[in-house]
C-alpha cells in the first residue's frame, strides 16, 4: 500500500510517499518512492518540489513556482507532481491514507482516524502547542474537506511515552490539575524516539538494554529507554520546555513570568511568545539558533555564543546524569537530529570527563566523515555510544499502515 506521510507548518507542507507491505507490526522493507513540499503557502509565489524515484536509483527533480493558497491545494499540486511523467501514483486514488506526526492530542494519544473528536482534542492542546496544533488542525480540515475518501491518520507525538511511570510523568501540583486540565509531562519527538529505540533493540544483544536517546536539533529532547520503551523524557507538558531549543527557551521557573511581567507591564502571552520565539540558543547567543553557526561564532571568539553551548550541553548532561540513575546504569547513549548527527563537538563535550562511568568517546570516530548508523565509543568503553539517523516518517507510515488494518 502506498501512505503519504505528512509534516504541516503554517505556511508549508512537506511529505514523504512510502511503498509500505500491508503485513502488520513489520519493521524494515519500506521503499520510499517519493519525498517534496510546498513553501510559502498563502502566496503567490509558492515553491513546489518533489524528488521521484526511479528504477535503477536515479531520482528525478521537480519544481515550479505558483499560487498555493491553502494546504488543500499544496496537497493538490504535490498530487499533480507525483503523477506526471510516469511517477509513482496515477491520481489520490492510489493513496491508501495519509499519516500525520501529529504533535498533542491531550486526551487523545497514541493513533487515530482524524476526525471531528479527535480535531477538537487537539484544539484544547492549542494553547500548550501554538506552533503545531493549529496549523495542523487547519490543514487537516482541509484535507478531509478536498479528499473526503482518503484516511487522514493522527500518530500524536505523545504515544511512545506513554510507558512512562507515574513518578517521572507527574508534576507536583494539585491532583485536580491533572484530573481537569491534563497537566503532566506527555514527552514529545515520540516518532523520532521510538525509531532510535527499535533500532538499538535490533542491534544490541544485552537485556535489560538501558539508553539514554539525544534527540539533538532545532527541537531537542532528552529519553530514557529501557528494552526499547520509554521511561523518562525532559519535554513536559508543551514541546517548548526541557532543553534549550533553537529559539525556544527549555525550561523556566514560571515565577519569572510573573517577576518579569509586573516589572514590565507586558502581558503573559507576550511573554510567552517571546520564551516560544525569541529565547534559547539565539536568544542566549544574540546570533544564531543553529548550532553550526554558533560553533563558527565561538571559534571567532564569541563569548556569548560559547555560554549559548555552554548552557545546552550543561541541560544534555543533566538528563543523561539521571537517566542514568534512573535506569540503574547504561548500556548505550546514541545520538540523533541535525545536531546529534553533525556535531562532533557537541556529542564530546556531553560525554566527556565520563570515564569513570564507564563511557568514552573515541575522538576520531567521533570526527570521522563516516554517515549512517555507526558506534564511535572508545574500545574499552562499556557503554556503547551510537550516532543513529532518525526516521520519523517511516514510524508513522508503519503506525498509519497498523491502525487501517485493525480497523479493516
Amino acid at each position: 500500500m502506498k501512505i503519504l506521510i505528512a509534516n504541516l507548518g503554517s505556511t508549508s507542507f512537506k511529505y514523504r510517499l512510502f511503498e509500505v507491505s500491508a503485513e502488520t507490526d513489520t519493521t524494515g522493507g519500506e521503499q520510499e518512492l517519493a519525498r517534496g513540499g510546498v513553501e510559502r503557502i498563502g502566496g503567490q509565489e509558492s515553491r513546489v518540489y518533489a524528488s521521484l524515484d526511479r528504477p535503477g536509483g536515479e531520482a528525478t527533480q521537480i519544481e515550479t513556482v505558483q499560487p498555493v493558497p491553502d494546504h488543500g491545494v499544496a496537497l493538490e499540486a504535490a498530487i499533480a507532481q507525483l503523477t506526471a511523467d510516469g511517477g509513482p501514483i496515477s491520481s489520490i486514488a492510489d493513496v491508501t491514507a495519509i499519516g500525520f506526526k501529529a504533535v498533542h492530542g491531550g486526551r487523545v494519544s497514541g493513533v487515530a482516524r482524524v476526525d471531528d473528536s479527535v480535531l477538537e482534542a487537539m484544539e484544547e492542546m492549542a494553547d500548550v502547542a501554538p506552533a503545531h496544533n493549529p496549523p495542523y488542525v487547519k490543514a487537516m480540515k482541509q484535507l478531509a474537506e478536498r479528499f473526503p475518501d482518503v484516511p487522514l491518520i493522527a500518530a500524536f507525538e505523545t504515544d511512545f511515552h506513554s510507558t512512562i511511570p507515574e513518578r517521572n510523568a507527574r508534576y507536583a501540583v494539585p491532583t485536580e490539575w491533572l484530573e481537569k486540565h491534563l497537566v503532566r509531562r506527555w514527552g514529545f519527538h515520540g516518532a523520532s524516539h521510538r525509531f532510535v529505540a527499535e533500532r538499538l533493540m535490533a542491534n544490541m544483544d544485552q537485556r535489560p538494554l538501558r539508553a539514554v536517546q539525544c534527540h539533538l536539533g532545532g527541537s531537542s529532547s532528552i529519553c530514557w529507554t529501557c528494552d526499547g520503551h520509554s521511561v523518562g523524557t525532559s519535554m513536559g507538558m508543551s514541546p517548548q520546555s526541557g532543553l534549550p531549543q533553537n529559539n525556544r527557551s527549555g525550561d523556566v521557573d514560571p515565577y519569572a513570568l510573573l517577576h518579569v511581567s509586573k516589572t514590565t507591564g507586558r502581558s503573559l502571552e507576550d511573554l510567552l511568545v517571546e520564551l516560544s520565539t525569541r529565547a534559547g540558543l539565539s536568544g542566549m547567543s544574540g546570533t544564531s539558533g543553529d548550532m553550526r553557526d554558533l560553533e563558527a561564532a565561538k571559534a571567532n571568539g564569541n563569548e556569548a555564543a560559547q555560554v549559548a553551548i555552554d548552557v545546552y550541553v550543561s541541560s544534555i548532561r543533566h538528563w543523561l546524569g539521571g537517566g542514568m540513575v534512573e535506569l540503574g546504569g547504561l548500556d548505550a547513549i546514541a545520538f540523533t537530529g541535525g545536531i546529534g548527527e553533525n556535531s562532533p563537538a557537541t556529542r564530546a563535550a556531553v560525554v566527556a570527563g565520563l570515564t569513570d562511568l564507564g563511557i568514552e568517546i573515541d575522538s576520531a570516530a567521533n570526527k570521522s566523515d563516516a554517515t549512517g548508523e555507526r558506534r564511535i565509543e572508545a574500545a574499552r568503553s562499556p557503554v556503547a555510544i551510537w550516532i543513529i539517523p532518525t526516521n520519523e516518517e517511516v514510524i508513522v507510515a508503519r503506525q498509519t499502515r497498523n491502525l487501517l488494518a485493525l480497523a479493516s
